[in-house]
């Protein structure tokens, strides 16, 4: 199975604060056949208006990574972090039974645009944890650097699932590759830019899930590009 979504099928929030566009069935978007895809339950795209943001609110039992694409989000939990996330940077929370946490664009002038993404855990009701790292340019340029895994490996980051995702920045005309496993499930998510993968055009927004497919998924860009690649169980 290849499929691909298109942004503009997106669900979608717009309030005056918040724009945000929804992968999977999330708030009041909700349509019984689009809940997830294996374990990834939500991608959200968010623009946070300046001086706004997420108050203090509470999550249970999930894996919650947020990737900022530009500008900069500050973070607060219940826990005693705090900090900011910034382009380049991966933050983990895992949520376990119980963390309360705030996210909030500190900024007076520039939205901060970035991705929420939800992973259903293994287990439930385990300890809540947190985790950020700085993923430097160079490490993302032409290359996939695995940032989430279940084992830390590669000096990732690690969730409570056997998921692993990727994060790469093609320059025009770049290409990078990645072997699939027929067991495992691919769910290529376009955050800039335009690419091909397994004869697929997608533009800024699109996404493409592979299910049952093994051999090599290509990435060509034409033009600079970003993009997200989860691996994850059935």
């Amino acid at each position: 199975m290849q499929k691909v979504i298109y942004s503009q099928d997106r669900g979608e929030t717009s309030i005056d604060w918040l724009q945000s566009h929804h992968s999977f069935s999330f708030g009041n978007y909700y349509d019984p056949r689009n809940m997830g895809f294996g374990p990834l339950r939500v991608i959200n795209e968010d623009y946070v208006a300046p001086g706004t943001g997420f108050g203090m609110h509470g999550h249970a039992n999930m894996e919650i990574i947020t990737y900022v694409l530009s500008g900069q989000l500050e973070h607060k939990d219940n826990l005693g972090n705090g900090s900011q996330i910034t382009p380049g940077d991966v933050q983990v929370m895992s949520a376990g039974k119980g963390i309360m946490h705030s996210e909030f664009n500190p900024s007076g002038t520039a939205p901060v645009h970035l991705l929420q993404i939800w992973i259903m855990p293994e287990e439930t009701g385990t300890a809540p944890g947190y985790q950020q790292k700085t993923f430097e340019a160079g490490e993302l340029e032409n290359a996939l650097r695995l940032v989430v895994s279940p084992d830390k490996a590669d000096g990732s980051l690690a969730i409570r699932q056997q998921a692993r995702l990727w994060i790469g920045r093609l320059d025009q005309e770049k290409s990078v590759s990645l072997e699939i496993d027929k067991s495992k499930k691919y769910w290529f998510q376009v955050a800039r830019g335009n690419v091909s993968i397994r004869g697929e055009v997608l533009g800024a927004g699109d996404a493409l899930a592979v299910d049952g497919e093994a051999g090599l998924a290509e990435i060509s860009a034409s033009s600079a590009a970003e993009l997200v690649v989860f691996e994850l169980p059935h």
